[in-house]
């Protein structure tokens, strides 16, 4: 079967410093992928590369078996791929509904439409009645809530997210899980980097890990959680920040 997202053979490089090397991970339709790896270890930047903000200096990215490789970053957005990010980029200064309508303004939907979209999602994310207030009088929890419900306007085929659950209130992330799981069950393809290992275990259906820039494992969570290399990896990085 022809993965919804596939990443051949993608090396990216920093100067000196090789930040992925040789990345290949076939993603399927409907997957909930989560990428896990010690600090430095490419997550992030493999990222940046899935949604067009790098480009791999070698290989390939293929959507739908067409490639993406060589797409500006507003072409992979346009074919269905979200992104959120560790630190939330909400627009601040003006309303949630206005930070929601924003995000489809490229769509040929009549604003009655969009508008309706939003309110269904903020719904969804549990930020109704929130409509008005500006985006900066949210909590760090509920803009990251803001973002993934704003991510979902342009209804993506893969949604990225990196670091979903850092510093959020336990309540908040049990919230995000479960309205993840949700969008999932419902065919949305995910792929998640996060830290919360136990939380992304349980929520992932395929697990891969990153260290140094290699993918070291790759497979189900029971099989990625006691791979010799997996756990190298880690008690490694946690002996050299011991040193």
């Amino acid at each position: 079967m022809t993965a919804l997202l596939s990443i051949r053979n993608v090396h990216k490089r920093f100067g000196g410093l090789t930040a992925l090397n040789d990345v290949s991970i076939d993603i399927a339709e409907g997957a909930l992928l989560g990428l896990i790896g010690p600090n430095g270890s490419g997550k992030t930047t493999l990222i940046n590369v899935l949604n067009g903000v790098y480009r791999p200096d070698q290989g390939e990215l293929r959507l739908r078996d067409q490639s993406i490789t060589r797409l500006p970053a507003h072409e992979y957005a346009r074919r269905g791929i979200a992104r959120t990010f560790q630190n939330p980029r909400v627009f601040q200064s003006i309303s949630v509904r206005e930070n929601m309508v924003m995000a489809a303004l490229h769509l040929a939907d009549p604003a009655r439409v969009i508008g309706d979209r939003a309110t269904d999602l903020l719904g969804f994310v549990g930020l109704a009645g929130k409509e008005h207030l500006a985006a900066s009088e949210l909590s760090g929890g509920q803009q990251k809530l803001l973002e993934f419900a704003r991510a979902l306007m342009t209804d993506p085929v893969v949604v990225l997210m990196d670091e979903p659950f850092a510093g959020v209130h336990p309540t908040l992330k049990t919230e995000m899980i479960q309205r993840i799981r949700q969008r999932n069950d419902g065919g949305t393809t995910f792929v998640i980097v996060s830290h919360e290992i136990p939380d992304l275990m349980a929520l992932s259906d395929h697990v891969a890990c990153l260290g140094s820039g290699v993918l070291i494992a790759s497979g189900t969570p029971a099989d990625v959680r006691r791979d010799p290399a997996v756990i190298e990896a880690y008690l490694g990085h946690q002996r050299e920040s011991d040193a």
